[in-house]
């Protein structure tokens, strides 16, 4: 046993995860002190509250006001939006659910007798019936989950976007610390919220399962696959909404029509800002959730099948838990360094604080596993490794958790070096641009596939040695490594599209050129920290479904993954295919719906009179009904790909066939994730560098509208749904086939393989 008795085990996790619940309320409250509208307390009115914030010449109670009118249309339109998509998503839920339910039911008949365990030999485990109907309430409860943590995020961001502008009145840092905020608000809500689901999950489903622990932790594996499904969706469909919107709004706005990006005549700037919101922080907060669930799902079963779940040690048995509870408490630490101990004064400052913010957190999480690490786990035990049990002692995984959290770290980095415009890489690209947008394309997509070679070295390196220390368990916990810091991670990540609408806002409210330079500033380093954040997505990606690999093998009851067998071979060719065939859609589905955007965008310009001159307003509804109809209508083939690839290839090819599968596609997705985000994010940032202007050589390629800025609009266009809806998804669709193939495995051992069975 480790020193941490159960019962303050029992205390500690949920106290951690309603210490981080109470900080979100904080930073929220924090936020909330920024007063947007225009009708509040007669005595210190508007006189007093805005004398020193006043800009020069500008009416700002109507500034204020319009501010007010614009944050409300966004929040309305990704509201209107989130709940149309629940909508359809609640129909495949209940769908699911009942798949779920029949296929795992029908693993022994219906039986509801009692059966000898898989592992646990000699004892009695719960019938599979029991496993079926947990195993769909734990699918129901992380699909609850995941929209909501997506939904919370999506209300945080649209409160704090117009906030963010209007402190942008009083100076750089205190527009930034009103941003990061909010993605902290978003941050330490997400991860609060889903360890405490978890934990709540676990402790009511014990009541009914007692002693048996295989059972139990084999049903809350539907947690994962509930939280990566609606993920899937949220990503997909936000992701088609926003670049529809983004990339109509950019072709006809800045380069047939020579206006600026967010101008208020141009009819696509509020589907554009409603994007943001949907796509950037819903999408991500339930992908983020999904890995989170995944990868304490994944460890959890592992477990459950060792020394730990055998002998009932409750405290070992939580380790994952208990990390995931230290994290909450690191992140709080290092959210006060960018909010409360450094202040920001100048621009260039933006930027660094933000990573000191990785670095600062990475260091304290490694400090806070040593303990947790010491005081939970005996000092050695056995893991359950494909059929034999490995001896481990306590220290080792100690390195298996901080080799993940630390290559998390690096892919960061790296992910940093190649789309930040302050290093050589994005320069080098804008500099292509002097030629026309055929060399930036050439440039960009080399660079992209460059940015691929250190991450994957990272994840190779904390593969093999969690693996080599702790066999699969290893790997799980060095995933959950990389996400435990998820807090920090989240808020750096939802910061760049809280200040990208707060920068549109400043446009479209006609703030002074001052007040736009500041909010450019603040998203040129939001995208840099999308693109660090998309990095953590797919390098724990990776190692997420590597460890769901190995429980899913562990549980079909597969001896070895033979590679030479033609069963397993076209297995890999097909799954290192998938992502490919998935890019295909979803790219197809926003240059679809980018063509009917552009189409809508060209004809108001050229029917409504007066739209060029200011004197009439566009008609933005339209607009945001083609992003809408299309994100809806496009993301269903997508997810219906990935979410019937296993349960196809495992009932007619069997469990062989769907491991090469699973293999193929981790292998193949990460390489086109990581290149395909870094693409264009690089892109994103070369134009960015050109219009800021900010040294000789941005100068000389200036200024907006010359012909390297418009190659380099191109090459941002082109990369827009590279970055923000093809590279993000394809993480969930590792870690979603891996979760999903675990979940139906008894099934598929019991009766896959219809084929083969045949032939």
């Amino acid at each position: 046993m480790g020193l941490l008795s159960e019962g303050l085990t029992q205390l500690l996790i949920p106290l951690a995860a309603l210490v981080g619940l109470a900080f979100a309320l904080l930073q929220w409250f924090l936020v909330s002190r920024v007063k947007v509208s225009g009708s509040y307390g007669e005595g210190n009115g508007y006189k007093d509250k805005l004398i020193g914030e006043a800009e020069e010449g500008v009416d700002s109670l109507g500034v204020t006001i319009k501010v007010a009118e614009i944050q409300n249309a966004i929040s309305i339109g990704a509201t209107s939006f989130l709940f149309t998509q629940y909508r359809y998503l609640s129909i495949f839920v209940g769908v699911f659910s009942a798949i779920i339910f029949l296929f795992l039911g029908s693993v022994k008949g219906f039986s509801t007798k009692s059966e000898p365990c898989t592992y646990n030999t000699g004892n009695t485990c719960k019938p599979a019936l029991a496993n079926a109907l947990f195993t769909t309430i734990a699918f129901l409860l992380g699909a609850l989950t995941s929209v909501l943590s997506g939904f919370f995020g999506m209300k945080i961001a649209t409160y704090a976007n117009a906030r963010t502008t209007l402190e942008a009145r009083r100076g750089v840092g205190k527009a930034f610390i009103t941003a990061f905020r909010s993605g902290a608000v978003m941050g330490f809500l997400l991860a609060a919220n889903g360890l405490l689901v978890l934990y709540i999950t676990i402790n009511l489903f014990k009541l009914y399962y007692g002693d048996d622990w295989e059972g139990l932790y084999e049903s809350i594996t539907g947690y994962g696959l509930g939280g990566s499904s609606m993920a899937l969706f949220g990503r997909v469909g936000g992701g088609i909404y926003t670049k529809a919107a983004d990339v109509g709004a950019d072709l006809v706005g800045k380069v047939e029509r020579n206006i600026p990006e967010d101008d208020p005549r141009n009819p696509a700037v509020i589907a554009d800002n409603v994007g943001d919101n949907v796509g950037d922080i819903a999408g991500m907060g339930s992908d983020l959730f999904g890995s989170y669930a995944e990868s304490s799902c994944a460890a959890l079963f592992v477990a459950s099948i060792s020394s730990f779940g055998i002998s009932h040690d409750y405290t070992a048995m939580s380790y994952p838990l208990i990390i995931s509870s230290m994290g909450i408490v690191v992140c709080l630490i290092t959210t006060l360094f960018a909010t409360d101990l450094f202040e920001i004064k100048k621009v260039s400052e933006i930027e660094p604080s933000l990573k000191r913010q990785l670095l600062i957190s990475t260091v304290l999480m490694t400090a806070g596993i040593a303990a947790v690490t010491f005081v939970a786990l005996p000092s050695e035990f056995t893991l359950f490794s494909f059929g034999t049990n490995k001896a481990v002692k306590n220290w080792y995984l100690f390195f298996c958790v901080a080799i993940g959290l630390w290559a998390g770290l690096v892919i960061g980095y790296t992910t940093e070096y190649y789309t930040s415009n302050a290093y050589s890489p994005v320069q080098d690209v804008a500099d292509s641009c002097r030629t026309g947008a055929a060399t930036n394309v050439i440039f960009g997509l080399a660079l992209g596939y460059k940015s691929v070679i250190i991450p994957v070295f990272a994840i190779a390196f904390a593969i093999y040695v969690s693996f080599s220390l702790a066999a699969m368990y290893g790997i799980a916990v060095a995933a959950l490594g990389m996400l435990s810091t998820i807090s920090t991670g989240l808020a750096i990540d939802a910061y760049g599209p809280i200040s990208d609408n707060a920068g549109g806002i400043a446009e479209m409210a006609g703030m002074s050129h001052e007040i736009r330079e500041r909010t450019d500033a603040l998203d040129a380093a939001g995208n840099t920290t999308a693109a660090i954040g998309k990095g953590f997505a797919i390098g724990s990606a990776a190692l997420v479904s590597l460890a769901l690999f190995g429980a899913y093998v562990s549980r079909a009851g597969i001896e070895t993954v033979d590679v030479l067998t033609p069963k397993v071979f076209i297995g890999l060719l097909v799954g290192a295919m998938l992502p490919y065939w998935f890019s295909a859609m979803t790219m197809k589905s926003v240059g679809s719906a980018a063509l009917k955007m552009v189409e809508e965008v060209r004809r108001q310009f050229n029917t409504i009179p007066g739209l060029m001159e200011g004197t009439a307003k566009p008609d933005y509804a339209t607009c945001v009904k083609i992003s809408t109809d299309a994100s809806l209508k496009e993301m269903i083939p997508p997810g219906a790909l990935v979410m019937l690839t296993p349960l196809i290839a495992g009932t007619f090819f069997g469990v062989e066939t769907l491991a090469g599968i699973l293999a193929g596609s981790l292998v193949s997705g990460v390489q086109i994730a990581i290149s395909a985000s870094n693409t264009g994010g690089a892109w994103d940032n070369a134009k960015k560098y050109i219009e800021a202007g900010a040294s000789e050589h941005a100068k000389s390629l200036g200024p907006k509208g010359s012909d390297p800025h418009k190659a380099a609009v191109i090459g941002d266009t082109i990369g827009d749904p590279l970055k923000d809806t093809s590279g993000p998804s394809l993480n969930i669709l590792i870690k979603l086939m891996a979760v999903e193939s675990l979940v139906f495995a008894p099934f598929f051992a019991a009766h896959g393989g219809v084929l083969f069975k045949w032939l």
